[in-house]
């Protein structure tokens, strides 16, 4: 028995022991799933009472953002915990009422509240230019040697077939 053989017998053995091993934990004899002795209890959106909420967790976020300087209203390191809490917030009271997050209502006093305190903040635009001909040449090059030299290389390695085997 040679070590190729010996590998291929190792690799057989051990999926081997590894599919006894994950059919032992399922097994088609047993029910895994979940019962219910009653229907869970699904609650309805509702939107009133969520945009009340939507606006505590507004003027909790107002508050916080009072601390911060306007100046540093646009930039995130200055305010992220406080618009974290707001985000949490307002998922989680959103679940909480049976309403998916985000939701129309949500969405619409999230946009109010960053109308309110970054509508100053601006993205300037980056204008993008063109290569140059020897990046987008190289670009190109790369590739197609790669390409040929992988077929190369398959080439010789079925030449040279009975020399691996």
């Amino acid at each position: 028995m040679d070590v190729n053989q010996l590998k291929l017998l190792q690799c057989f053995a051990v999926g081997f022991f590894v599919n006894i091993l994950m059919m032992s934990a399922l097994s088609a004899t047993e029910d895994i799933r979940p019962t219910f002795t009653h229907r869970p209890h699904i609650l309805e959106c509702n939107k009133s009472v969520l945009q009340l909420e939507m606006e505590k967790c507004g003027e909790r976020f107002k508050t916080d953002m009072d601390e911060v300087d306007p100046q540093n209203w646009c930039n995130l390191t200055y305010f992220i915990s406080q618009y974290h809490f707001f985000s949490a917030c307002t998922e989680q009271n959103a679940e909480r009422i049976g309403c998916f997050w985000p939701n129309p209502v949500v969405e619409h006093y999230i946009i109010n509240i960053h109308k309110q305190f970054f509508s100053n903040c601006t993205v300037k635009s980056v204008v993008w230019g063109d290569p140059s001909e020897d990046t987008v040449t190289v670009l190109i090059l790369i590739p197609v040697f790669l390409t040929l030299a992988m077929v190369a290389l398959v080439v010789w390695c079925s030449k040279r077939s009975d020399i691996l085997a």
